[in-house]
C-alpha cells in the first residue's frame, strides 16, 4: 500500500497513525528527542504494536527520508519542464533540494550522527536508503537525460551517480554552513555551475574529455 492511499484495515490504521506521528514528531523535535515510547503515546498504540510495525526507530527515518525526498520531487519536477541547459537542469535538482531542507538545518547535525557511520541504516549509500536516493537518483537522471547536450560514451550514464554522490557532500557543506540562510552553500552552488557552463564545451577536446570521463566514472563507482 502505497503511504497516502487511504488505509482499509485496522493494521492498515494503525501502521499509518504510527507513521504520522513518528514523522512529525522527527520533523519537530529531531532524532535524538524522538523515542519509539512516545509515539507509541501519542498514537494511541502499545510500545509493542510500535515496534511490530517499524522494528527499530531507524526504519522510521527512513520513512521521513522517502518524504522529504518526494517533496523534493514534487518541486523539481515542474522547474524541469521546457529548460534544455544541463547546467540549469542541474542547478535546479540542487537548489530545490537544498530549499526544501532549509527548515531542517537547525536538526540536521542529529540526523547526520546516525547517518555518517559506513554501517549505519540510515546511511545515504544504505540499501535502507535505497528509496529515497533512488528518487534524487531519478532526478539527476532526468536532469541529465533531458538535456540538450548529448555526453560522450559512459559519461552520461555515470553523470547522475556522480551528481548524487556531490549532492551529499554539498549538503554535509549544507549542514555545516552557519552563514545567514547558507548563503556560501548558495554561493558554491552558483560557482560550482559557473565552472560546469565553462567545461561543458571543453569536451569536445578528446584530452580533457577523457579526464573528465575518468574523474565521473570513479565518483559514479564505476570500476573500470
Amino acid at each position: 500500500m502505497f503511504e497516502n492511499e487511504v488505509p482499509q484495515t485496522k493494521r492498515e490504521r494503525t501502521r499509518a497513525r504510527i507513521r504520522e506521528v513518528a514523522l512529525r514528531s522527527l520533523r519537530k523535535k529531531g532524532y535524538d528527542a524522538t523515542t519509539m515510547r512516545s509515539i507509541a503515546d501519542e498514537a494511541g498504540s502499545s510500545v509493542g504494536n510500535a515496534y511490530y510495525h517499524f522494528p527499530t526507530k531507524d526504519h522510521l527515518v527512513q520513512e521521513l527520508y522517502v518524504e522529504v525526498q518526494r517533496e523534493h520531487l514534487a518541486l523539481a519536477a515542474p522547474q524541469l519542464e521546457g529548460i534544455e541547459d544541463l547546467a540549469t537542469r542541474i542547478g535546479i535538482v540542487v537548489r530545490t533540494g537544498l530549499g526544501n531542507l532549509r527548515s531542517w538545518h537547525e536538526l540536521a547535525p542529529q540526523f547526520l550522527t546516525t547517518a555518517i557511520a559506513p554501517g549505519s541504516p540510515n546511511n545515504p549509500m544504505s540499501a535502507e536508503s535505497g528509496p529515497a536516493r533512488d528518487i534524487v537518483l531519478g532526478l539527476f537522471r532526468d536532469a541529465v537525460e533531458g538535456s540538450r547536450t548529448q555526453l560522450p560514451g559512459t559519461l552520461g550514464a555515470d553523470l547522475p551517480h556522480a551528481l548524487w554522490n556531490a549532492y551529499l557532500l554539498l549538503t554535509l557543506f549544507w549542514v555545516y554552513d552557519s552563514s545567514p540562510a547558507q548563503r556560501r552553500t548558495d554561493r558554491l552552488v552558483d560557482a560550482v555551475l559557473g565552472v560546469l557552463r565553462f567545461a561543458l564545451p571543453m569536451l569536445r577536446v578528446r584530452p580533457f574529455r577523457r579526464s573528465v570521463t575518468e574523474i565521473v566514472g570513479i565518483v559514479a563507482g564505476r570500476d573500470a
